[in-house]
Parts: C-alpha cells; structure tokens; sequence
C-alpha cells in the first residue's frame, strides 16, 4: 500500500537530513554546548558572593547556554533549505513531489521535530548540570534556592518554553532560508535578527526605545520564558514573549512559502 502524500514528503526530507554528515554535528554541538555552557555558568556561582538578599535566577541562568548554541539548529534550518539549490538537487526533489506546498510542508515538520527534540536533550542536559553543581555552590533549599526539577512550576515551564523557543528558531532559520535561497545570506540575516537588537539596545541611551528593542527582539523576547524570578523587571511577559517570536517565525515561513510557490526552482 502506498503512503500518502505528505508522508512521503516527510520521509524525504528526513532521510535526506539525516544523511547529510553536518546533521549529526550541528545537533551535537547544540545539546554539548548547552549542557557545557549551562555546567560552566553554574559552576561560576557562588552563593557567598551573592548580594543580600540573593536574587539570582539559577533557572535562568542554568538555561542561559541556549543564546549562543541555538546557532546550531540556525544553520541546520538554514542548510536544509538552501542547500539543494546550491547543489541544483531542488529539480529532482520536485519532479519527485511536484507539490511545492507539499515539499515545504515536509522540511519544516521534519525541521521542528528536530530542533524540538534537540531542545528536549539540552534542557535535560543542561537542568541535570545545575542540579550536580549548584547545591555545592550554596543553592541550596534552605537557603531559597530549591533543586532544579520539573516539579516546580516555573521551572518547568522555563524548561518547556526553551524546547519550544529552540522549535521555533528552527522554523525561523527554515522560513529565512526558502525565502532567500543563500546559505550564508540566510545567516547573515538570521544573526542580524536574533543578535543585532540586543547589540544595538547597548547603544541607546534612551530607557523607554531599550525597554522596546528589548520587547521586540525575538531572542530577548522569546527567552524571557526561562525567567522564574523577578518577572516585573522584564521587558514583556513569558509566554507573550514567545509569542513575538512565534510571529517573527510566522512571518519568515509565510513569505518563504509565497516565495518558494511562486519563483523557479533553479
């Protein structure tokens, strides 16, 4: 019996991402480095250096490797997108499954997937860190600061939202990546897009157009969510932050699509 459609499409595109080598690096290099940051980071607090009170978010910052190792599911997303037009493979992928709709639909399912299950891993990785290294650092529950565990609600939603922020960086990648067809100018862009607000909130001296950039920078934003503690000095809420990167991936899928639907494949 012949599989549908869609499922076809899914399982090409899995099997071509899955044979391509930078694949397995890309995804090693994510949940390594997030978990080795996550272990550094930890490892450098000390509870007796600490003001008082001690306000510091271990949560927060025991997820904090996710702002520079997130570049690993960026490029993944972005090679799975551009890389058979550098290679002119596009035009068999197409006669294979001549719905281009179809085509999209499988990467960025088997892109999300991914970078979701990715995420899953460095999380664990990362919270298990904390957990080894802070209570011998002075973290400790009698102190206010409990074990990380998903038990905890802010944790886990911390946890939970950081999977989902790395999915969706993932689908972001992927959309910059059909919408300009280049490797490196769908970094370029990506990069500008998550690093630059932040560089350029530095130079701004006005508080009111910091606190904005701050709000609208899809990374600032979106990892607001691995905020468990003073919540009120953030710059936007931590779902309503992920939101502004849901529609920042949105965006770059939506034009992406219209894009790819309409131009040759060449």
């Amino acid at each position: 019996m012949t599989a549908p459609a869609p499922l076809r499409a899914i399982r090409a595109e899995w099997t071509k991402l899955r044979t391509l080598p930078s694949t397995t690096w890309l995804i090693s290099m994510a949940i390594l480095g997030t978990a080795g940051l996550s272990l550094a980071i930890a490892g450098s607090l000390d509870y007796d250096h600490c003001d008082t009170p001690c306000v510091l978010d271990t949560t927060k910052l025991t997820l904090a490797g996710v702002r520079l190792t997130q570049i690993g599911i960026l490029v993944l997303a972005v090679l799975a997108t551009t890389a058979e037009h550098s290679t002119r493979t596009i035009q068999p992928t197409l006669m294979a499954v001549p719905r281009r709709l179809l085509v999209v639909l499988g990467k960025l399912g088997v892109l999300a997937l991914l970078g979701t299950a990715t995420g899953v891993l460095a999380v664990a990785a990362s919270l298990e860190a904390g957990r080894a290294v802070l209570p011998g650092n002075g973290f400790t529950a009698a102190r206010g600061f409990p074990a990380l565990s998903l038990a905890d609600d802010l944790t886990r939603r911390a946890a939970i939202g950081t999977v989902l922020y790395l999915g969706l960086i993932a689908l972001l990648g992927a959309g910059l990546g059909l919408l300009l067809r280049d490797t490196a100018g769908a970094l370029t862009a990506a990069l500008a897009l998550l690093y630059g607000s932040p560089i350029v909130a530095m130079f701004i001296n006005d508080p009111q157009w910091q606190h904005r950039i701050h709000r609208f920078s899809p990374m600032d934003a979106g990892l607001t969510i691995q905020a468990t503690r003073n919540l009120a000095a953030e710059h936007i809420g931590p779902w309503a932050g992920i939101g502004v990167l849901s529609l920042y991936a949105t965006a770059a899928v939506a034009a992406g699509l219209v894009v790819f639907q309409f131009r040759d494949a060449r």
